[in-house]
């Protein structure tokens, strides 16, 4: 399969050349963010022009805490239940990664 010419550009103009995957299939698969710890390899002029977006995980819970709360309260349940906890252990797992957000759903505020 060859790659389409804007893809092997946008991989060249990454930081880390070791994220590349990351973009190309972000590109391919016509995705609206990337979410990562790392947010300084996906600088937004690499990402802007494919209408891709960088999130941590923390911004991206977040906002989709504020879209659907209940469905995702929801699915935090479902995951506990699947490994057979409550709530407020994936919680406690997710506050590593994701401080702000754990805490918005444990209080219902952010900050």
């Amino acid at each position: 399969m060859e790659v389409p010419e804007e893809i092997v550009r946008a991989l060249k103009d990454l930081p880390d050349q070791k994220d590349c995957h990351v973009l190309a299939v972000g590109i391919v698969r016509n995705a609206h963010a990337i979410l990562t710890l790392n947010k300084k390899h996906f600088p937004l002029d690499c990402l802007e022009k494919y209408g891709i977006l960088c999130h941590n995980p923390d911004d991206f819970l977040i906002h989709q805490y504020h879209l659907e709360r209940g469905r995702v309260l929801d699915q935090l349940d479902y995951q506990a239940a699947n490994i057979k906890q409550e709530r407020a252990y994936i919680v406690k797992e997710l506050e590593k990664v994701a401080p702000q957000f754990a805490k918005l759903v444990m209080t219902g505020k952010v900050g």
